[in-house]
């Protein structure tokens, strides 16, 4: 029976927009399947410093990209495409989790596994999305920030979970809502549905970085927000932003101390 561990390597290889929500998809379902076995004693993850990724987009520093409205077709399109990308990411930060952290329980490659089936699907929807305004993935610049810090939490299951799906994914849990609203005055239903739907499923995708968070913490006898609160301060200055969508945020396994925390640490 084929690995899960060769599974996810394979699908952080793959390159294209195509190539990569396709075999993310036909994985997560082999998975399902039970074809996918995770092994005992697995020798330890090499190295990636890079995923596969297309030749474009081009990725520069967030502070080089343009500033765009909704109010214009190209405008929309350049922030569908900014999401597509962060879902291209995500699907990488799933796999990444499957494939580094050996030694997990069952349920920890389920719950990631599942994550990176949802992100494909939702790139997918966005990519045909762009479509429609005569674009495609690669067409914009992007930034790296993600995989960057998958990069630098790849020593320590325990701040990948509370950095990755916790404080950059959460984000999304923060803006998406108002951007719905946006989209549905400029009268863009069907972007606005897509990312509704993103939006439900994204609060399981940070409840599950909150449960894996706190099981590391209670194996290692580490109290839970202290912790957070000097990853906080140790990773993520300048990335996070009031305000907080709370209802989603304690839905997504947050509680009130660390968004607390959260509220201190941001700009």
């Amino acid at each position: 029976m084929k690995s899960l561990f060769d599974a996810a390597r394979a699908c952080l290889d793959a390159a294209t927009p195509d190539d990569k929500p396709a075999l993310t998809l036909a994985m997560a379902a082999a998975f399902a399947r039970g074809e996918l076995a995770i092994p005992d004693g697995a020798p330890p993850p090499e190295p990636i410093r890079m995923p596969g990724r297309p030749a474009r987009p081009t990725l520069v520093h967030p502070r080089d990209l343009p500033r765009r409205g909704f109010g214009s077709d190209e405008g929309r399109a350049a922030f569908i495409h900014a999401v597509a990308h962060i879902e291209f990411n995500a699907m990488d930060l799933a796999w990444d989790a499957v494939y580094r952290f050996r030694g997990m329980p069952p349920e920890f490659y389920a719950d990631w596994v599942s994550v990176s089936n949802d992100e494909a699907r939702h790139f997918n929807l966005l990519r045909a999305r762009l479509r429609d305004f005569g674009h495609d993935y690669g067409d914009f610049d992007a930034h790296n920030g993600l995989w960057e810090m998958a990069e630098k939490t790849a020593h320590d299951g325990l701040a990948r979970m509370a950095l990755v799906p916790r404080v950059l994914e959460a984000r999304g849990l923060d803006v998406t809502p108002g951007m719905i609203v946006k989209l549905r005055s400029l009268g863009d239903a069907a972007t606005a549905d897509i990312l509704a739907l993103i939006l439900r499923e994204e609060v399981g995708h940070v409840a599950a970085g909150s449960r894996w968070y706190r099981w590391h913490c209670e194996r290692t006898g580490i109290e839970p927000r202290a912790r957070f609160r000097a990853l906080l301060r140790e990773y993520a200055s300048g990335v996070l932003h009031k305000p907080f969508n709370t209802e989603a945020r304690l839905e997504a396994g947050f509680d009130l101390e660390e968004l607390e925390s959260l509220l201190d640490a941001a700009d």
